[in-house]
């Protein structure tokens, strides 16, 4: 493939309604519909299943199956408890910052549509300086204007009601693509372009290819450990975010040295079957596609895990995406990046061969 860049107009158009569109955990449904829509031009079926998880195949009828692997959901909260005064208070639905709550903007989603409110927070001219007191899950509310906990309930608000983010899709100085929900919604979105290409370009696979949009990753591989049962994938090659560990208050020595714009991050841990590993940096290293090494003890902590260690040995791998700034609103990578994640996931593919085992003992 050329060096020229290979995200076209249309590329970046599915990319902003794919990310602005909410997709809490439990809840992806709509946006994975937005990703399906794209993909229809390009695969020859879709398979979902009774939590949301869904999957685009080409060659469906191929025996041996290959995934590539993006999750769909992103972090929220849930209401927990309504005061008689009508604050809300939260608890996580995934692992949502309760640090960068205070003064931040919501979505409540309740069956009447949208009622926004704001996590309220004392002004610092009220605290005491010297005991002065953190956020905390138990002490961040939201705030919906209301005097009462009956006024909180006419608009629809109930505990159970899930909450996220408004914060929407934007570029900083060119190359930079900002939103929450990167993580890791941009999965989603590189294994489309990935699907896309092998079309444009008139690629034939000898293999079923399944490009899967796996929920309910953010509460622990769950729609991953689903999915990877209903298809019996052979081979997965898994992408998802990780660490820039370039900005301040992150320790090199224990999250290791990653930066964005410096290429993807193929990883070395006991989930990831090395075979396929070696063929994914020999293929970097072919393309002359630059990428960085990760090394992570014992689990990945992604859905590498859930395919890895299904249907009784899958061999997996994992591509993460350098991000900066995970699980907050301004979540943040690189293009060029992206292009080389999609560019890497691309060029592995065209080098498996139909019923490849990736034995340690050929």
């Amino acid at each position: 493939m050329s060096k020229k860049s290979i995200l076209t107009q249309e590329s970046l158009s599915f990319l902003e309604k794919y990310l602005n569109n909410a997709a809490p955990t439990g809840y992806e449904w709509e946006g994975q519909k937005i990703w399906m829509d794209y993909l229809k031009p390009y695969v020859d079926e879709f398979i979902t299943d009774t939590y949301g998880s869904a999957v685009a195949v080409i060659n469906p009828n191929a025996p041996y199956k290959v995934v590539i692997e993006g999750h769909a959901d992103e972090i929220s909260w849930y209401v927990n408890y309504i005061s008689e005064k009508g604050l809300i208070y939260v608890i996580r639905n995934g692992g949502s910052d309760h640090q960068i709550a205070p003064s931040k903007i919501v979505n409540i989603h309740t069956k009447n549509g949208i009622v926004k409110g704001v996590f309220g927070w004392p002004a610092i001219h009220t605290r005491n300086r010297a005991k002065e007191e953190a956020p905390k899950p138990d002490n961040i509310f939201i705030d919906v204007g209301c005097k009462s906990k009956e006024e909180v309930e006419k608009l629809g608000v109930h505990v159970g009601c899930v909450i996220t983010y408004p914060d929407e899709f934007h570029i900083l100085n060119e190359n930079n693509f900002v939103c929450r929900a990167l993580d890791n919604r941009m999965g989603g979105f590189m294994i489309a372009e990935v699907a896309r290409l092998l079309h444009e370009n008139n690629k034939k696979l000898p293999f079923g290819l399944y490009i899967t949009n796996s929920v309910q990753e953010e509460i622990g591989l769950r729609g991953a450990e689903m999915i990877t049962e209903t298809i019996k994938p052979n081979v997965a090659i898994v992408t998802d975010v990780t660490h820039d560990t370039t900005t301040p208050m992150i320790d090199q020595k224990k999250e290791g040295a990653i930066k964005n714009g410096d290429g993807p991050v193929i990883a070395y841990a006991p989930a990831v079957q090395q075979k396929l590993r070696d063929l994914i940096t020999e293929t970097a290293e072919e393309k002359e596609i630059p990428f960085q090494r990760s090394a992570l003890s014992r689990a990945t902590g992604t859905d590498t895990d859930a395919f890895a260690y299904s249907n009784g040995g899958v061999a997996s791998a994992l591509i993460s995406l350098p991000l900066r700034y995970m699980h907050t609103t301004v979540e943040m990578v690189h293009r060029d990046d992206v292009e080389n994640v999609i560019k890497l996931i691309y060029e592995t593919l065209l080098k498996i061969e139909d019923g490849e085992t990736f034995s340690y003992f050929d």
